[in-house]
């Protein structure tokens, strides 16, 4: 069954909506990146046009490293990372699950994706 998801970043300046499956899981990638902001992401990848952003384009920053494949946004405001277009399914996303609204973190599975490894 499908549901409707909006969430934002800490100060509101980057805010995102997508439709998907229910959210039971989170994941959690051992990479460097991920590893250091600690975020959970979802499980199911959004195709890039169906995750509605709204947001200033100067409010969102870009970081990406290495082979500039993955690209990883955050709210240049208030620092919080949102959303990540993958290395292994570009033109894919995945959201961080802590700026959804009404999602707890604590009470969702955890999957771990062993990044660190993957290259």
């Amino acid at each position: 069954m499908k549901r409707h998801y909006e969430g934002s970043c800490h100060c509101g300046a980057i805010r995102f909506s997508f439709d998907g499956e229910e959210i039971t899981q989170g994941l959690r990638c051992t990479c460097s990146i991920c590893r250091r902001k600690g975020a959970m992401m979802s499980t199911q990848v959004i195709p890039v046009d169906q995750l509605k952003i709204e947001a200033d384009p100067d409010d969102i920053g870009l970081y990406q490293f290495d082979s500039k494949i993955a690209k990883h946004y955050f709210c240049k405001t208030c620092g919080i990372y949102t959303h990540n277009e993958t290395i292994r399914a570009p033109g894919n996303c995945r959201v961080n699950l802590g700026c959804i609204d009404d999602i707890d973190t604590s009470e969702l599975e955890l999957v771990v994706f062993d990044g660190k490894n993957l290259l």
